[in-house]
């Protein structure tokens, strides 16, 4: 079989690349508040609000996650002040890639033009991205699409600058539902699923399971 050889690679940021410290964070300010055994709850409870706060009308991430976070917390029978939230969002730029991104870029970089769509704010994501340890062509934003995967209209922004049509990319992410579902629906050339452990691997959405960035150079034949 022929590998697959897109005009770009697009990447999901957090959680794909830069490792996501959200439940980490949440799991130490909280340890106080929720008991241990129920933990594992109370950060599913606050991914989910997360999920649920992009899916409307662009608003900043920094609201999103103070939304977010206040919101399980009531749920859970306790206030969290607007101050906890925002510690989440000033944190979200110092965090770094997973250990095996740097090298694993570095066999295609130099081959296929990297891209990111990110649920970012323009003031945030380039201080992750000068982690990553790569090139990259373009990096492109909820803010600027004025959108918020998994939205198509973050896509079609995103597909809009690099003027080429989503057959001939190679999308990579660690979620399906906030992008391998949409990538599945529009058509994009291949999709890749980077298992990370924090989403199952789903066969139907017809992405190639990768353990790591580093199996990416195999998928295009280099």
């Amino acid at each position: 079989m022929t590998a697959f050889r897109p005009r770009y690679i697009t990447f999901d940021c957090y959680g794909t690349l830069t490792r996501f410290r959200m439940s980490d964070m949440a799991r130490e300010m909280f340890a106080d508040r929720v008991p241990a055994d129920r933990m594992d709850a109370f950060v599913q409870d606050f991914s989910a609000y997360r999920l649920d706060e992009i899916l409307g009308a662009w608003k900043p991430y920094r609201d999103v996650l103070i939304n977010a976070i206040q919101r399980t917390g009531k749920k859970w029978g306790f206030a969290v002040s607007e101050a906890e939230g925002e510690k989440f969002y000033l944190a979200v730029p110092t965090w770094g890639p997973h250990p095996d991104v740097p090298a694993g870029l570095s066999k295609v970089a130099d081959k296929i033009p990297l891209v990111i769509l990110s649920n970012a704010s323009n003031d945030q994501i380039n201080l992750n991205v000068a982690q990553l340890g790569a090139p990259f062509h373009a990096v492109y934003t909820a803010q600027m699409a004025q959108a918020y995967k998994p939205r198509m209209q973050a896509f079609e922004y995103m597909l809009d600058q690099l003027n080429c049509p989503p057959e001939q990319i190679l999308h990579v992410s660690s979620s399906n539902r906030y992008d391998l579902m949409t990538a599945h629906d529009m058509r994009f050339g291949m999709r890749a699923f980077v298992n990370r452990r924090h989403e199952p691997y789903v066969p139907h959405y017809g992405a190639h399971e990768i353990p790591d960035i580093g199996g990416l150079a195999g998928l295009v034949g280099l």
